[in-house]
């Protein structure tokens, strides 16, 4: 079995073809084929297959979990879905587990998707990490994400472990935890924490929910334009006065690998 490589803002993949739906992977498999030592080292995998006619979005995560979808990893599948020759360059959709997201893809330069509404759960959250605790915001993109304003972003730490977000209840599958720092430029530079992953040098749907995030905690209101810098490189987030979030950014396709071994 052949797996392709690829990243949107280094946030990187596998992806797996397999429009007839002939493929099923264990948790296990996923596991072994994203492993950081004894794998490809990727955040996650992507079966690129089909729904109704439709192309859908099968993503995991890096310890093999089935997650609802992924920002920078459908920028990532519509690239490779053009490169390869199975759809036309121009606007269309990915059915994904958070519902049919529609891209603007075009020969060269940056994919556009729109992720739908973010909105704020209300009820105060915290999170801690690295000695510090913060308050934040529970941001909903299809998939949960706790954001916390933080003068540093290395104020967090390493990030080898989850940080503790409370209370617990509010997020019985995990959290995404975003740190924050507004700066002097009117950007945001941000890391995260991603479950099933741990951090990564990007997260498209967590971008989405920093800008809603930083939107509020500025007292703004929408619609909002935020330009920001995860490790990996540079994304923009639009947010229309209905709350449907558009994120813009590069996607890269890589190199072939035989993925047999880890079946």
């Amino acid at each position: 079995m052949i797996a392709t490589y690829g990243h949107g803002t280094e946030n990187d993949f596998l992806l797996i073809f397999d429009p007839e739906n002939q493929i099923n992977l264990t948790q296990s498999q996923v596991a072994a084929m994203c492993d950081r030592t004894n794998g490809l080292d990727t955040d996650g995998l992507i079966r690129i297959s089909k729904l109704d006619g439709k192309w859908f979005m099968d993503y995991r995560n890096n310890d093999g979990s089935i997650a609802e979808m992924c920002g920078n990893g459908i920028r990532v599948m519509a690239k490779y879905l053009i490169e390869k020759g199975h759809q036309p360059s121009g606007i269309f959709g990915i059915n994904t587990r958070d519902g049919m997201k529609y891209l603007a893809v075009p020969d060269e330069g940056d994919i556009s998707v729109n992720m739908g509404k973010v909105e704020e759960i209300y009820g105060e959250i915290q999170a801690a990490a690295n000695g510090h605790t913060w308050a934040g915001y529970n941001i909903n993109v299809g998939n949960p994400h706790a954001v916390v304003f933080v003068d540093d972003v290395l104020d967090a730490g390493d990030l080898l472990t989850a940080p503790v977000v409370t209370p617990e209840d509010e997020y019985p599958d995990g959290v995404n935890v975003e740190f924050v720092e507004f700066l002097d430029n009117g950007e945001i530079k941000m890391r995260v924490h991603e479950r099933g992953v741990g951090e990564t040098p990007s997260c498209g749907t967590g971008t989405c929910a920093v800008a809603l995030a930083a939107t509020l905690k500025k007292g703004q209101k929408l619609p909002s334009r935020w330009i920001i810098n995860p490790p990996g490189g540079r994304l923009i987030v639009d947010i229309d006065g209905h709350s449907n979030a558009t994120l813009i950014g590069p996607a890269v396709i890589g190199v072939d690998h035989d993925v047999s071994k880890y079946l």
